[in-house]
């Protein structure tokens, strides 16, 4: 699987280039597939937006992109349609678009679902992340990230061996002095990316994609 992994989606020119090197084709030629579990494991006093939610904006602007298809794949239903009826729709896609929210809920669906097994057969797949989107893929989200009632504890995937502090500038609380005292509590190397930063990793290489700010906080 190749990995998009962003902090505030699709927000910059170099972040789109790189979508299109990984796709290895233009965007409307390129089937996707958006999933927006992770937006329900997050605590909210009011429902998503539908407007956001359907206009892409609640998405980093990943649903908004010309896409030659664009389906949904909600994975907390899954288990109810049986595998021979969602596992094609995946394996045939050659992008998964994962909106943010709440990383460990996003993980436990991801598991509940059996899209975590499938992840290995995926090799030609793009997965992109916004925020919690790509936190899943990490081993650790830290404590301060975890605030699904539900989670056992902060750990999610483990793809990759790094961890990601996202939205770096975007909030008040989001500093790079919070993010280093974060990243004192991961153990590993963590990055942190503001809005206009990714990290892409084919084949083991990891590279930092980016128009703004972030910062390598331990290796």
């Amino acid at each position: 699987m190749k990995l998009l992994l962003t902090s505030g989606g699709i927000t910059n020119t170099s972040i789109s280039g790189a979508l299109v090197d990984l796709l290895g084709k233009p965007v409307a030629d390129s089937t996707a597939l958006c999933i927006p579990t992770a937006l329900w494991g997050y605590p909210r006093d009011v429902p998503v937006a539908a407007q956001g939610f359907l206009d892409g904006r609640a998405w980093g602007g990943m649903t908004s992109l010309e896409w030659g298809s664009l389906g949904v794949l909600e994975l907390s239903t899954l288990p109810t349609i049986g595998a021979d009826t969602w596992v094609p729709w995946v394996t045939q896609a050659d992008v998964l678009l994962v909106a943010g929210g709440e990383a460990t809920y996003l993980c436990h669906w991801m598991r509940e679902s059996g899209l975590a097994d499938l992840l290995p057969s995926l090799v030609d797949t793009v997965w992109v992340g916004v925020s919690a989107g790509s936190m899943v893929m990490t081993p650790r989200v830290g404590d301060d990230f975890v605030e699904w009632p539900s989670a056992p504890d902060d750990r999610t995937l483990g793809v990759v061996d790094f961890s990601i502090f996202p939205h770096l500038d975007v909030f008040p609380e989001n500093t790079l002095a919070e993010a280093q005292r974060w990243s004192a509590g991961i153990g590993g190397p963590a990055y942190a990316l503001d809005d206009q930063s990714a990290i892409t990793v084919t084949g083991g290489a990891v590279e930092v994609i980016s128009e703004g700010r972030w910062e390598l906080l331990s290796s």
